[in-house]
């Protein structure tokens, strides 16, 4: 099996936790690597500002002296969107309903990330 298809399973199984309705494996500096997205969601531009935006919590967190952020969560009336880090080359990120268990979401986006940590690590 291809890496990309490795990772690609990854995001399926994601998917498969309920009320995600789009991922991605993005490389730190935006470029999209893999994605399980909607022709609806741009997915250059999801990537894009997925990385911005952990790259701006990082950061800011750093400059605090808080050190490294886990995983940032943004939810509004229409959705959540999670990303957290998957190793030194990569986050995973994923826009859910407004309705989804977040706890369930956070529990599996951690599994799904070690498991691509290892693949690109």
């Amino acid at each position: 099996m291809s890496l990309r298809s490795q990772l690609e399973e990854i995001l399926k199984e994601l998917k498969s936790t309920g009320d995600i309705e789009a991922s991605a494996i993005v490389s730190r500096d935006g470029l999209l690597i893999a994605a399980d997205i909607s022709s609806s969601v741009n997915a250059d531009a999801f990537a894009a500002m997925s990385a911005t935006m952990l790259g701006a919590a990082e950061t800011a967190m750093s400059e605090l002296g808080k050190g490294v952020p886990d995983r940032v969560v943004v939810e509004s009336g229409d959705g959540k969107i999670v990303a957290t880090g998957a190793g030194e080359k990569a986050l995973l990120v994923v826009m859910a309903s407004p309705k989804a268990n977040l706890g369930l979401i956070l529990l599996q986006l951690g599994k799904a990330s070690r498991k691509v940590e290892e693949l690109l690590g």
